[in-house]
């Protein structure tokens, strides 16, 4: 079985690697305790304590594993080491004007699980990725979107 490799911005990344370090040297030991506690107060069949503890356990335990397969899984891409260019690759910064309404946006190209439109961060596999990734400023770009076919002209493209 072979595993695909998964690209992330050097970023996404640190944050997967803080919250990693947070589980198990914080969470962990903290929810060790609150089971040892509430197994100290007798019966377990009715003991919510004891109940709410493990699913935080079983949760927590969940998402170190998760973590762990993104992290061993990821292709890191650290956008600042590579040569300044005005092609739109992973990671880069892209601003756009839509030619039919005239707004200007700007995303930064990212892995799908660090995606947040509110932050303008769209994932590579996103439709406007897709057509972006590839192209230089100056190129006018179709772009199939749910609400129809949109065409937009990159602007500007920063490698941050």
């Amino acid at each position: 079985m072979s595993t695909q490799r998964v690209p992330m911005t050097a970023t996404g990344a640190a944050k997967l690697q803080a919250e990693l370090h947070e589980l198990k040297a914080v969470a962990r030991p903290r929810i060790t305790a609150a089971i040892a506690e509430a197994r100290a107060h007798g019966d377990l069949k009715e003991n919510a304590e004891y109940h709410a503890a493990r699913e935080q356990q079983s949760f927590a335990e969940g998402r170190i594993g998760e973590i762990e397969t993104k992290l061993a899984t990821a292709h890191i891409i650290d956008i600042t080491t590579l040569p300044s260019s005005d092609k739109v690759v992973f990671g880069a910064t892209v601003r756009f004007v839509d030619e039919d309404s005239g707004e200007e946006k700007c995303y930064q190209i990212v892995g799908e699980d660090e995606a947040n439109i509110k932050q303008g961060k769209i994932s590579f596999s996103s439709p406007i990725a897709r057509a972006l990734i590839g192209k230089f400023v100056g190129d006018v770009v179709e772009v199939h979107t749910p609400g129809g076919l949109k065409t937009c002209e990159i602007v500007d493209v920063q490698y941050l």
